[in-house]
Protein backbone atom coordinates (compact mmCIF):
# COMPACT_ATOMS: atom_id res chain seq x y z
CA UNK A 1 0.00 0.00 0.00
CA UNK A 2 2.89 2.68 0.63
CA UNK A 3 4.32 1.89 -2.79
CA UNK A 4 0.53 2.47 -4.20
CA UNK A 5 0.37 5.67 -2.13
CA UNK A 6 4.25 6.67 -3.46
CA UNK A 7 2.62 6.13 -7.02
CA UNK A 8 -0.43 7.86 -6.54
CA UNK A 9 1.85 10.98 -4.68
CA UNK A 10 4.12 11.05 -8.16
CA UNK A 11 0.68 11.05 -10.51
CA UNK A 12 -0.21 13.74 -8.73
CA UNK A 13 2.86 16.05 -8.42
CA UNK A 14 3.21 15.50 -12.55
CA UNK A 15 -0.31 17.04 -12.76
CA UNK A 16 0.62 20.93 -12.94
CA UNK A 17 3.05 19.69 -15.87
CA UNK A 18 0.53 17.22 -17.83
CA UNK A 19 -2.79 19.62 -17.48
CA UNK A 20 -2.17 23.04 -16.93
CA UNK A 21 -5.15 25.48 -17.45
CA UNK A 22 -7.36 22.26 -17.96
CA UNK A 23 -5.08 21.44 -21.02
CA UNK A 24 -3.30 17.89 -21.19
CA UNK A 25 0.31 18.06 -22.75
CA UNK A 26 -0.66 16.95 -25.33
CA UNK A 27 -2.99 19.46 -26.12
CA UNK A 28 -1.02 22.14 -25.33
CA UNK A 29 1.49 20.84 -27.77
CA UNK A 30 -1.45 20.50 -30.18
CA UNK A 31 -1.85 24.06 -29.64
CA UNK A 32 1.63 25.44 -30.35
CA UNK A 33 1.95 23.35 -33.37
CA UNK A 34 -1.48 25.01 -34.82
CA UNK A 35 -0.57 28.24 -33.90
CA UNK A 36 2.81 27.83 -35.99
CA UNK A 37 1.24 26.81 -38.96
CA UNK A 38 -1.35 29.35 -38.96
CA UNK A 39 0.72 31.79 -38.70
CA UNK A 40 2.83 30.66 -41.14
CA UNK A 41 0.09 30.30 -43.80
CA UNK A 42 -1.33 34.05 -42.86
CA UNK A 43 1.95 35.04 -43.77
CA UNK A 44 2.90 32.89 -47.46
CA UNK A 45 -0.90 34.71 -48.10
CA UNK A 46 0.09 37.69 -47.20
CA UNK A 47 4.04 38.20 -48.40
CA UNK A 48 3.22 36.23 -51.77
CA UNK A 49 6.98 36.94 -52.22
CA UNK A 50 8.30 35.02 -49.78
CA UNK A 51 6.23 32.10 -50.65
CA UNK A 52 8.03 32.73 -54.44
CA UNK A 53 11.27 32.13 -53.18
CA UNK A 54 10.43 29.36 -51.39
CA UNK A 55 8.76 27.53 -54.02
CA UNK A 56 5.06 27.89 -52.95
CA UNK A 57 3.19 28.92 -56.17
CA UNK A 58 -0.48 29.28 -54.59
CA UNK A 59 0.19 33.32 -54.33
CA UNK A 60 2.08 33.85 -57.97
CA UNK A 61 -0.24 36.17 -58.81
CA UNK A 62 -0.47 38.88 -56.40
CA UNK A 63 2.03 41.13 -54.38
CA UNK A 64 2.22 42.28 -50.97
CA UNK A 65 0.15 44.93 -50.02
CA UNK A 66 3.17 47.56 -49.15
CA UNK A 67 0.22 50.39 -48.58
CA UNK A 68 0.47 52.06 -45.20
CA UNK A 69 -2.30 50.73 -43.99
CA UNK A 70 -1.39 47.37 -45.75
CA UNK A 71 1.80 47.61 -42.70
CA UNK A 72 -0.52 48.78 -40.27
CA UNK A 73 -3.14 45.47 -40.50
CA UNK A 74 0.39 43.22 -40.62
CA UNK A 75 1.06 45.21 -37.34
CA UNK A 76 -2.52 44.50 -35.83
CA UNK A 77 -1.88 40.76 -36.91
CA UNK A 78 1.19 40.63 -35.37
CA UNK A 79 0.02 42.01 -31.90
CA UNK A 80 -2.62 39.62 -31.93
CA UNK A 81 -0.52 36.70 -32.41
CA UNK A 82 1.72 37.92 -29.49
CA UNK A 83 -1.15 37.26 -27.30
CA UNK A 84 -1.81 33.59 -29.13
CA UNK A 85 1.79 32.37 -28.21
CA UNK A 86 1.69 33.74 -24.64
CA UNK A 87 -1.38 31.80 -24.02
CA UNK A 88 1.00 28.81 -24.59
CA UNK A 89 2.36 27.56 -21.60
CA UNK A 90 5.62 25.19 -22.69
CA UNK A 91 6.19 22.99 -19.48
CA UNK A 92 7.07 20.23 -20.20
CA UNK A 93 7.57 20.72 -23.74
CA UNK A 94 10.86 19.03 -25.67
CA UNK A 95 13.43 21.64 -26.31
CA UNK A 96 13.04 22.40 -29.49
CA UNK A 97 9.34 22.57 -29.35
CA UNK A 98 9.54 25.06 -26.48
CA UNK A 99 12.34 26.87 -28.33
CA UNK A 100 9.81 27.36 -31.74
CA UNK A 101 7.29 29.45 -29.47
CA UNK A 102 10.77 31.47 -27.79
CA UNK A 103 11.62 31.94 -31.57
CA UNK A 104 8.27 32.81 -32.63
CA UNK A 105 7.74 35.51 -30.17
CA UNK A 106 10.88 37.03 -30.30
CA UNK A 107 9.90 37.76 -34.73
CA UNK A 108 7.07 38.66 -33.91
CA UNK A 109 7.81 41.26 -30.57
CA UNK A 110 10.38 42.85 -32.75
CA UNK A 111 8.48 43.54 -35.65
CA UNK A 112 6.02 45.19 -33.59
CA UNK A 113 8.29 47.22 -31.45
CA UNK A 114 10.38 47.91 -34.32
CA UNK A 115 7.28 49.48 -36.32
CA UNK A 116 7.53 52.64 -34.34
CA UNK A 117 10.24 53.64 -36.54
CA UNK A 118 8.31 53.16 -39.82
CA UNK A 119 10.79 52.38 -41.59
CA UNK A 120 8.34 51.57 -44.61
CA UNK A 121 8.59 55.07 -44.83
CA UNK A 122 12.40 54.76 -46.48
CA UNK A 123 11.84 51.65 -48.60
CA UNK A 124 14.82 51.84 -51.22
CA UNK A 125 18.43 52.65 -51.46
CA UNK A 126 20.55 50.84 -54.00
CA UNK A 127 21.09 47.99 -53.18
CA UNK A 128 17.64 47.02 -51.92
CA UNK A 129 14.24 48.05 -52.51
CA UNK A 130 11.36 46.91 -54.41
CA UNK A 131 12.58 48.63 -57.59
CA UNK A 132 15.14 45.97 -57.90
CA UNK A 133 13.09 43.90 -55.99
CA UNK A 134 10.36 43.53 -59.05
CA UNK A 135 12.27 42.09 -61.12
CA UNK A 136 14.11 39.53 -59.27
CA UNK A 137 11.16 38.19 -57.76
CA UNK A 138 9.75 37.88 -61.53
CA UNK A 139 13.23 36.12 -62.58
CA UNK A 140 12.19 33.53 -60.01
CA UNK A 141 9.29 32.51 -60.78
CA UNK A 142 8.51 29.21 -62.11
CA UNK A 143 7.26 28.96 -65.84
CA UNK A 144 6.48 25.23 -66.68
CA UNK A 145 2.96 26.01 -67.51
CA UNK A 146 -0.29 28.18 -68.99
CA UNK A 147 -0.81 28.72 -65.24
CA UNK A 148 2.76 30.26 -64.40
CA UNK A 149 2.65 32.39 -67.66
CA UNK A 150 -0.54 33.78 -66.71
CA UNK A 151 0.44 34.20 -63.22
CA UNK A 152 3.90 36.22 -64.28
CA UNK A 153 1.34 38.70 -66.87
CA UNK A 154 -1.19 39.02 -63.60
CA UNK A 155 2.09 40.56 -61.34
CA UNK A 156 3.07 42.92 -64.77
CA UNK A 157 -0.71 44.63 -64.79
CA UNK A 158 -0.19 45.20 -60.50
CA UNK A 159 3.54 47.02 -60.55
CA UNK A 160 1.94 50.12 -61.35
CA UNK A 161 0.26 50.22 -57.84
CA UNK A 162 2.89 48.54 -56.20
CA UNK A 163 5.54 51.35 -57.34
CA UNK A 164 2.64 53.82 -56.22
CA UNK A 165 2.40 52.26 -53.00
CA UNK A 166 5.75 52.60 -52.47
CA UNK A 167 5.67 56.74 -53.91
CA UNK A 168 2.93 57.18 -51.35
CA UNK A 169 5.06 56.23 -48.19
CA UNK A 170 7.90 57.48 -49.47
CA UNK A 171 6.55 61.12 -49.69
CA UNK A 172 5.06 60.42 -45.75
CA UNK A 173 8.07 59.57 -44.76
CA UNK A 174 9.28 63.21 -46.34
CA UNK A 175 6.64 64.57 -44.28
CA UNK A 176 8.02 62.56 -40.99
CA UNK A 177 12.18 63.33 -41.96
CA UNK A 178 12.33 59.84 -42.73
CA UNK A 179 15.00 59.54 -45.35
CA UNK A 180 17.42 58.12 -46.57
CA UNK A 181 21.23 59.71 -47.56
CA UNK A 182 20.87 61.83 -50.66
CA UNK A 183 23.89 60.46 -52.17
CA UNK A 184 22.44 57.31 -52.22
CA UNK A 185 18.72 58.39 -53.54
CA UNK A 186 20.08 59.58 -56.57
CA UNK A 187 21.49 56.84 -57.43
CA UNK A 188 18.25 54.92 -56.68
CA UNK A 189 16.64 57.27 -59.51
CA UNK A 190 19.70 56.10 -62.30
CA UNK A 191 18.78 52.87 -61.49
CA UNK A 192 15.20 53.23 -62.23
CA UNK A 193 15.44 54.73 -65.13
CA UNK A 194 17.71 52.57 -66.41
CA UNK A 195 15.02 49.72 -66.29
CA UNK A 196 12.12 51.97 -67.47
CA UNK A 197 14.62 53.03 -70.44
CA UNK A 198 15.56 49.59 -72.17
CA UNK A 199 14.48 48.45 -75.50
CA UNK A 200 11.66 46.05 -74.69
CA UNK A 201 13.74 43.00 -75.83
CA UNK A 202 16.37 43.71 -72.77
CA UNK A 203 14.18 44.87 -70.04
CA UNK A 204 14.66 42.59 -67.42
CA UNK A 205 10.69 41.99 -67.53
CA UNK A 206 10.74 40.33 -70.63
CA UNK A 207 13.43 37.30 -70.26
CA UNK A 208 10.48 34.75 -69.51
CA UNK A 209 9.41 35.40 -73.08
CA UNK A 210 12.46 33.15 -73.64
CA UNK A 211 11.48 30.59 -71.27
CA UNK A 212 8.24 29.31 -73.16
CA UNK A 213 8.04 24.99 -72.55
CA UNK A 214 6.53 22.86 -74.83
CA UNK A 215 3.65 22.37 -72.83
CA UNK A 216 2.32 25.67 -73.60
CA UNK A 217 0.48 25.49 -76.77
CA UNK A 218 1.21 27.75 -79.67
CA UNK A 219 -1.50 29.51 -79.72
CA UNK A 220 -1.28 30.33 -75.87
CA UNK A 221 2.06 31.12 -75.93
CA UNK A 222 1.51 33.91 -79.17
CA UNK A 223 -1.56 35.61 -77.13
CA UNK A 224 0.88 35.43 -73.76
CA UNK A 225 3.77 36.73 -75.54
CA UNK A 226 1.76 39.59 -76.92
CA UNK A 227 0.19 40.49 -73.53
CA UNK A 228 3.53 40.31 -71.59
CA UNK A 229 5.06 42.24 -74.23
CA UNK A 230 2.00 44.74 -74.00
CA UNK A 231 2.25 45.05 -70.37
CA UNK A 232 5.87 45.66 -69.55
CA UNK A 233 5.40 49.01 -72.62
CA UNK A 234 2.13 50.32 -71.59
CA UNK A 235 2.31 49.54 -67.64
CA UNK A 236 5.66 48.49 -66.30
CA UNK A 237 8.16 51.23 -67.86
CA UNK A 238 5.99 54.03 -67.56
CA UNK A 239 5.35 52.79 -64.22
CA UNK A 240 9.29 52.87 -63.86
CA UNK A 241 9.45 56.26 -65.25
CA UNK A 242 7.18 57.75 -63.27
CA UNK A 243 9.03 56.48 -59.88
CA UNK A 244 12.34 57.78 -61.47
CA UNK A 245 11.02 60.92 -62.26
CA UNK A 246 9.68 61.40 -58.56
CA UNK A 247 12.65 60.06 -57.16
CA UNK A 248 15.02 62.12 -58.63
CA UNK A 249 12.71 65.36 -58.97
CA UNK A 250 11.12 65.49 -55.44
CA UNK A 251 12.58 62.60 -53.45
CA UNK A 252 16.29 62.51 -53.74
CA UNK A 253 17.06 66.53 -53.32
CA UNK A 254 15.41 66.11 -49.53
CA UNK A 255 17.31 63.33 -48.88
CA UNK A 256 19.80 63.42 -45.33
CA UNK A 257 23.35 65.13 -45.44
CA UNK A 258 24.26 63.37 -42.36
CA UNK A 259 24.71 59.51 -43.45
CA UNK A 260 24.67 58.19 -40.20
CA UNK A 261 21.53 56.60 -38.32
CA UNK A 262 21.71 59.06 -35.56
CA UNK A 263 20.79 62.01 -38.11
CA UNK A 264 17.38 60.47 -37.99
CA UNK A 265 14.34 60.98 -35.42
CA UNK A 266 15.28 59.15 -32.31
CA UNK A 267 18.07 57.65 -34.12
CA UNK A 268 19.61 56.91 -30.98
CA UNK A 269 17.04 54.67 -30.08
CA UNK A 270 16.74 53.14 -33.68
CA UNK A 271 20.34 52.18 -33.30
CA UNK A 272 20.03 50.58 -29.92
CA UNK A 273 16.72 48.33 -31.16
CA UNK A 274 18.76 47.33 -34.11
CA UNK A 275 21.48 46.09 -32.21
CA UNK A 276 18.99 44.07 -29.89
CA UNK A 277 17.61 42.56 -32.54
CA UNK A 278 20.62 41.78 -34.69
CA UNK A 279 22.44 40.44 -31.34
CA UNK A 280 19.59 39.15 -29.28
CA UNK A 281 21.17 41.34 -26.21
CA UNK A 282 20.94 43.27 -23.99
CA UNK A 283 24.83 44.99 -24.74
CA UNK A 284 25.20 48.73 -25.43
CA UNK A 285 26.17 49.88 -29.08
CA UNK A 286 28.83 51.04 -27.10
CA UNK A 287 29.85 47.84 -25.66
CA UNK A 288 29.34 46.06 -29.11
CA UNK A 289 31.81 48.36 -30.96
CA UNK A 290 34.33 48.25 -27.94
CA UNK A 291 34.06 44.32 -29.23
CA UNK A 292 34.87 45.72 -32.94
CA UNK A 293 37.61 47.36 -31.94
CA UNK A 294 39.30 44.56 -29.90
CA UNK A 295 38.71 42.54 -33.45
CA UNK A 296 39.80 44.68 -35.45
CA UNK A 297 42.64 45.22 -33.86
CA UNK A 298 43.60 41.48 -33.53
CA UNK A 299 43.18 40.93 -37.36
CA UNK A 300 45.67 43.57 -38.06
CA UNK A 301 48.28 41.98 -35.80
CA UNK A 302 47.67 38.73 -37.90
CA UNK A 303 48.02 41.13 -41.19
CA UNK A 304 50.95 42.74 -39.94
CA UNK A 305 52.55 39.42 -39.61
CA UNK A 306 51.71 38.33 -43.25
CA UNK A 307 53.04 42.14 -44.68
CA UNK A 308 56.38 41.82 -42.92
CA UNK A 309 56.98 38.60 -44.61
CA UNK A 310 56.29 39.12 -47.92
CA UNK A 311 58.82 42.07 -46.77
CA UNK A 312 56.97 45.53 -45.71
CA UNK A 313 57.46 47.66 -42.80
CA UNK A 314 53.76 48.27 -42.04
CA UNK A 315 50.38 47.20 -43.18
CA UNK A 316 49.71 50.56 -44.75
CA UNK A 317 52.77 50.36 -47.30
CA UNK A 318 51.26 46.65 -47.94
CA UNK A 319 47.58 47.80 -48.16
CA UNK A 320 49.29 50.44 -51.06
CA UNK A 321 51.33 48.08 -52.92
CA UNK A 322 48.08 45.55 -53.57
CA UNK A 323 46.28 48.42 -54.03
CA UNK A 324 48.56 50.00 -56.80
CA UNK A 325 49.55 46.50 -58.56
CA UNK A 326 47.70 46.18 -61.89
CA UNK A 327 48.37 43.02 -61.43
CA UNK A 328 45.72 42.50 -58.88
CA UNK A 329 42.75 43.75 -61.19
CA UNK A 330 40.45 41.94 -63.58
CA UNK A 331 41.07 42.29 -67.09
CA UNK A 332 37.51 41.42 -68.59
CA UNK A 333 34.16 40.67 -66.66
CA UNK A 334 34.10 37.18 -68.39
CA UNK A 335 37.97 36.77 -66.32
CA UNK A 336 35.91 37.13 -62.53
CA UNK A 337 33.18 35.41 -63.68
CA UNK A 338 34.94 32.47 -64.52
CA UNK A 339 36.98 32.85 -61.45
CA UNK A 340 34.22 32.57 -59.14
CA UNK A 341 33.33 29.50 -61.81
CA UNK A 342 36.77 27.60 -60.67
CA UNK A 343 36.40 28.49 -56.68
CA UNK A 344 33.20 27.22 -56.42
CA UNK A 345 33.85 24.02 -58.55
CA UNK A 346 36.82 23.23 -56.38
CA UNK A 347 35.67 23.57 -53.19
CA UNK A 348 32.40 21.56 -54.14
CA UNK A 349 35.05 18.93 -54.77
CA UNK A 350 35.82 19.21 -51.06
CA UNK A 351 32.27 19.15 -49.92
CA UNK A 352 31.73 15.93 -48.90
CA UNK A 353 35.26 15.34 -47.16
CA UNK A 354 34.12 18.44 -44.75
CA UNK A 355 30.19 17.96 -44.13
CA UNK A 356 28.32 14.28 -43.30
CA UNK A 357 25.22 16.04 -45.07
CA UNK A 358 24.82 17.73 -48.41
CA UNK A 359 21.90 19.42 -49.76
CA UNK A 360 20.04 18.61 -52.47
CA UNK A 361 19.49 21.70 -54.52
CA UNK A 362 21.73 22.84 -57.00
CA UNK A 363 24.46 25.79 -57.19
CA UNK A 364 25.31 27.72 -60.33
CA UNK A 365 27.25 30.61 -61.01
CA UNK A 366 25.35 33.25 -63.24
CA UNK A 367 26.23 37.03 -64.08
CA UNK A 368 24.59 39.67 -61.88
CA UNK A 369 21.68 41.10 -63.45
CA UNK A 370 23.04 44.23 -65.36
CA UNK A 371 20.32 46.49 -63.71
CA UNK A 372 22.05 46.23 -60.35
CA UNK A 373 25.13 46.33 -60.79
CA UNK A 374 27.04 49.16 -60.54
CA UNK A 375 26.04 49.66 -57.00
CA UNK A 376 26.02 45.83 -55.86
CA UNK A 377 28.87 44.24 -54.19
CA UNK A 378 31.46 42.50 -56.18
CA UNK A 379 28.36 38.86 -55.72
CA UNK A 380 25.65 37.85 -53.41
CA UNK A 381 23.90 34.59 -53.19
CA UNK A 382 19.84 33.66 -54.19
CA UNK A 383 18.80 31.03 -52.27
CA UNK A 384 17.12 28.07 -54.74
CA UNK A 385 13.45 26.80 -53.86
CA UNK A 386 13.28 24.09 -50.96
CA UNK A 387 11.68 21.73 -53.75
CA UNK A 388 15.51 22.42 -55.64
CA UNK A 389 13.26 23.32 -59.09
CA UNK A 390 14.93 26.22 -58.67
CA UNK A 391 18.53 26.26 -58.14
CA UNK A 392 20.93 28.77 -55.64
CA UNK A 393 22.87 31.14 -57.51
CA UNK A 394 26.08 33.26 -57.07
CA UNK A 395 25.59 35.87 -58.92
CA UNK A 396 28.60 37.41 -60.25
CA UNK A 397 29.19 41.34 -60.62
CA UNK A 398 31.11 41.89 -64.32
CA UNK A 399 31.08 45.67 -63.74
CA UNK A 400 34.04 47.32 -64.10
CA UNK A 401 36.21 44.57 -64.02
CA UNK A 402 39.32 46.59 -64.35
CA UNK A 403 38.72 48.57 -60.93
CA UNK A 404 37.74 45.23 -58.90
CA UNK A 405 40.45 43.42 -56.83
CA UNK A 406 40.71 39.88 -57.31
CA UNK A 407 42.26 38.96 -54.56
CA UNK A 408 38.87 38.80 -52.72
CA UNK A 409 37.08 36.61 -55.19
CA UNK A 410 38.43 33.27 -53.94
CA UNK A 411 37.08 34.19 -50.07
CA UNK A 412 33.49 35.57 -51.37
CA UNK A 413 33.09 33.14 -53.46
CA UNK A 414 32.84 30.37 -50.40
CA UNK A 415 31.62 32.61 -48.38
CA UNK A 416 28.47 33.14 -51.04
CA UNK A 417 28.46 29.92 -52.52
CA UNK A 418 29.83 26.62 -51.22
CA UNK A 419 30.54 26.70 -48.13
CA UNK A 420 29.02 29.94 -47.11
CA UNK A 421 25.23 30.86 -47.41
CA UNK A 422 24.40 27.93 -50.30
CA UNK A 423 24.99 25.45 -47.64
CA UNK A 424 23.34 27.41 -44.65
CA UNK A 425 20.29 27.81 -46.44
CA UNK A 426 20.08 24.91 -48.31
CA UNK A 427 20.68 22.41 -46.00
CA UNK A 428 17.59 24.73 -43.38
CA UNK A 429 15.15 24.12 -46.10
CA UNK A 430 15.61 20.49 -45.52
CA UNK A 431 14.81 20.07 -42.00
CA UNK A 432 11.99 18.09 -41.39
CA UNK A 433 12.55 18.79 -37.03
CA UNK A 434 11.88 22.51 -37.32
CA UNK A 435 9.00 24.25 -38.39
CA UNK A 436 8.88 26.62 -41.61
CA UNK A 437 9.24 29.57 -40.00
CA UNK A 438 12.73 28.45 -38.64
CA UNK A 439 13.83 26.73 -41.62
CA UNK A 440 13.04 29.80 -44.56
CA UNK A 441 15.12 32.91 -43.23
CA UNK A 442 14.63 34.75 -45.88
Amino acid sequence: MNRLRGLAFIAFSLLPILSIHGQSLSARRDKLRAALGAQWQWRLQNEPELATEIGDPRYNDRWSDYSAAGKERTIAHDREEIGVFEDIDTAGFPEQEALNKTLMLRQLHNAVEGARFKNWEMPVDPMNGLHLGLPQIMDDMPLNSEKDFENYLARLHAIPTVLDQLTANMRQGMADQLMPPKFLLEKVAVQAAGIADKPLASSPFAAALQKFPAAVAPGDKIRLTLAIQAAIHNEVDPAYAKFAVFVKNDYAPHGRTDDGIWALPDGVARYRFAVHEQTTTDLTPDQIHAMGVKQVAEIEQQMLAIAQSQGYHDLASFNQAIRHNPAHYGKSGQQIFDLYQHYATQMEAKLPQLFGHLPATKLIVVPMEQFREPAAPPADYSPGSADGARPGKINVNEYDPTHRLLLNVEAIAYHEGVPGHHMQFSVAQELTDIPPFRKFSI
